[in-house]
């Protein structure tokens, strides 16, 4: 089975949570003075004849002393605060027994042994294990808590040659998107040859198990390690035993730049597919005949105005998912001989819902989205429909992939209130088994969800799921938890999260909206979120939360808000917008300063979701209208808690540096406007357990004492 090699912007989103409880402790206002922070007001950029200010400017230099300094002062600001709160300790102990439970993923085969990750509760990086397909017990195959003291340090990925006899994991050292991939005997479990590094956005496609093809950049040359820009993406080949020095590039690097590249390869090792483009949407295909030396590289699609994955290839044909003509998405069929879309024969067409294609043991599996909720069909390679694969409930499944032999599968499930489960599928007759599900202490049975279509401004129905406690008092007083995202195509399907457990036991509400943005339904949807529409996705969150109130699920003393990375633009424009909309708000890690996102790491990728200030007097226009950066003004905000790390390398912190400076120089009121600042952590992934649960902490001690309510614990 092909995986996606379209490069995505990562998105990391975070579940908050609150409680109601008895009124026992004193909600005083806890005094707070700001680190003073400079302001250099002679930093000033044209825009088609507009002057902007940037007095904070100085703050993008993350290498700088005085920006350590500041982030030192912040933090201990923001720790002096957050220690004075009564029931810190006791939320912490809450989440730390809520996360204390064995958590699996679902099994992959590879060679002779099933490998997954196991955690056994709080452990800060899950250990990846491996069993015999044959029978037997199972063993540590790779344990990253052996890797750095702190826990920092994690696992980014891992491949294996086709006959499974050799692997090449990734590391991440403290978040960061810039990796290093060690390559290891998997029967052995002995490394081989030396460590690769410098690798970004990109895995191992093993060729056979003599080498591998990997995508990166060069270091940047203007700016940090972390911040410079990357946009130049080649593709590489290693050969085993040789250093990496001497890999021969591939694809790119040849004149025009490319943002992103990725490559993998047929089941049957003959084909090398790589898939290239310039933004988060759209892509190239091109396919290169390994067996034939003198093969050069043959274009499928090269006008990169929509988004296509090769899903499979046999002996004759190439199977390609394609959204072309199709905003939901289709499966095409085409001869190998002759691959260009003029050959293209549709074998499943485009539904209303949004597919997604995978394959396993010669057949086709198709995951719809329906109103966010996943369907899954099995059908034959002939595009003839099987059977729909019973479900546990209307929640998320995802996996269903494997080789062409294989003779069973195993996929995962999962939704608001019900942990990540794995199930194992008979194929051939379509019979599913629990293989494994978490035990932890929660009652599923006493939750529920509910999805409701609420209007936004223009009349668009927007769906959201509900989750609560059931026999819920709709009376406005109930803590609830609204968060969103709304762009790049991303879809927020129901998902478990330990953390919302805390907002669920205590009488809360958590509320997902669909944001238009989101990949939902299909690319119609997404493009009613971008560039100069960008305001929908503002208008959906907005009316989201008047609907929560509206309906009495909370009132506004007691709404928070929150959303992370395109969530956190989300958070901080709607912040600037409605200040007066809820009691608290949390934007994380996000995307703040629009006028100059595209000039950092690989944010000119984001263009096709934002444009950028330098398209147009229109665009920058439209830009700067909705900028948190640029539109903080005096008012009373939200009680806030802005969250970065100094290690995101791909939403630089810089972002939520500013915006905090501006937030504490004009905010009005008496709430708290603080930075919480992560150290030895980047957009999210691979943050230990400790740093996961200390966040957690953090944000609902904060959250509950500035509704002033306390948890039951």
């Amino acid at each position: 089975m092909l995986k996606s090699l379209i490069p995505l912007v990562a998105i990391f989103l975070i579940i908050s949570c609150n409680n109601p409880g008895s009124e026992k402790n004193n909600f005083a206002t806890i005094a707070l003075k700001y680190p003073e922070t400079k302001k250099d007001t002679t930093i000033r950029d044209t825009y088609f004849g507009t002057v902007v200010a940037d007095p904070y400017r100085w703050l993008e230099n993350d290498t700088s002393s005085e920006t350590g300094n500041w982030v030192i002062e912040q933090n201990k600001v923001t720790q002096s605060y957050l220690q004075q709160i009564p029931f810190r300790d006791a939320i912490r102990k809450r989440s730390e027994h809520l996360y204390n439970y064995e958590k699996f993923t679902t099994p992959v085969k590879e060679g002779k042994f099933y490998y997954y990750y196991k955690n056994s509760g709080l452990q800060n990086q899950s250990v990846m294990y491996r069993e015999p397909i044959e029978g037997g017990a199972a063993e540590v195959f790779i344990d990253p808590n052996t890797f750095s003291k702190d826990g920092t340090t994690s696992i980014g990925g891992i491949t294996f040659s086709h006959d499974g006899s050799m692997a090449a994991y990734n590391i991440s050292e403290g978040g960061s998107d810039w990796q290093k991939i060690i390559v290891i005997d998997a029967l052995s479990k002995k490394q081989v040859g030396d460590t690769m590094k410098d690798i970004k956005f990109s895995g191992a496609s093993w060729k056979n198990n003599e080498g591998f093809y990997y995508s990166t950049y060069d270091r940047p040359k203007e700016g940090s390690f972390l911040a410079g820009k990357t946009d130049d993406h080649k593709l590489y080949y290693h050969q085993l035993g040789t250093p990496q020095k001497e890999d021969k590039l591939i694809f790119g690097g040849k004149g025009e730049k490319i943002r992103y590249v990725g490559a993998e390869l047929s089941e049957n090792q003959q084909w090398l597919i790589i898939s290239c483009s310039n933004s988060t949407y759209g892509n190239n295909l091109f396919l290169l005949d390994l067996t034939n030396p003198k093969a050069t590289f043959i274009p499928i699609v090269t006008d990169q105005n929509n988004s296509h994955t090769v899903v499979d290839i046999d002996e004759k044909n190439i199977y390609i998912q394609t959204d072309r003509n199709a905003p939901t998405g289709k499966l095409v069929i085409a001869p190998l001989s002759n691959p260009q879309e003029a050959n293209w024969k549709v074998l499943i067409d485009a539904k209303p819902e949004v597919l997604s294609t995978t394959t396993a043991g010669g057949y086709i599996f198709c995951n719809y989205l329906k109103d966010a909720v996943s369907k899954v069909y099995q059908y034959s390679k002939t595009g003839q429909q099987i059977r729909e694969i019973a479900l546990p409930g209307l929640g998320s499944a995802g996996g269903f992939m494997g080789k062409n032999e294989d003779k069973e599968l195993f996929y995962a499930y999962t939704d608001y209130t019900h942990p990540n489960s794995s199930y194992k599928l008979n194929i051939e007759n379509g019979k599913t088994e629990l293989f494994k599900k978490p035990k932890l202490d929660f009652k599923s049975e006493d939750y529920e969800s509910k999805q409701v279509f609420y209007p936004s401004k223009d009349g668009t129905k927007i769906p959201m799921i509900i989750t609560y406690k059931k026999g819920l008092k709709l009376n406005g007083n109930n803590p609830c938890l609204l968060t969103g995202y709304g762009g790049f195509s991303i879809s927020l399907t129901p998902y478990f999260s330990t953390s919302s457990i805390i907002l669920l036991e205590n009488g809360g509400v958590l509320a997902v909206p669909n944001l238009r943005g989101g990949g939902e339904y299909g690319e119609a949807w997404h493009e009613q979120g971008i560039k100069t529409k960008k305001q929908n996705v503002f208008d959906d969150f907005i009316a989201a939360a008047e609907y929560l109130k509206n309906n009495k699920y909370t009132s506004t003393e007691k709404l928070a808000i929150e959303g992370g990375s395109n969530g956190g633009l989300l958070i901080g424009a709607v912040m600037n917008q409605r200040p007066d909309i809820c009691k608290v708000a949390f934007p994380a890690v996000g995307v703040m300063d629009m006028l100059r996102y595209h000039q950092f790491t690989s944010g000119a990728g984001w263009a096709y979701d934002y444009g950028t200030s330098a398209d147009s007097k229109e665009m920058f226009d439209y830009l700067y209208k909705y900028s948190p950066v640029h539109n903080v003004k005096s008012t009373n905000y939200p009680a806030t808690m802005v969250t970065t790390a100094d290690h995101d390398d791909r939403v630089v912190p810089a972002h939520s540096f500013k915006f905090a400076a501006h937030l504490q120089e004009k905010h009005t009121g008496t709430s708290p406007v603080i930075i919480r600042i992560e150290t030895k952590a980047g957009h999210g992934a691979g943050m230990s357990t400790k740093q996961v649960i200390e966040e957690d902490t953090d944000k609902w001690s904060f959250m509950f004492y500035n509704m002033g309510i306390s948890p039951k614990y």
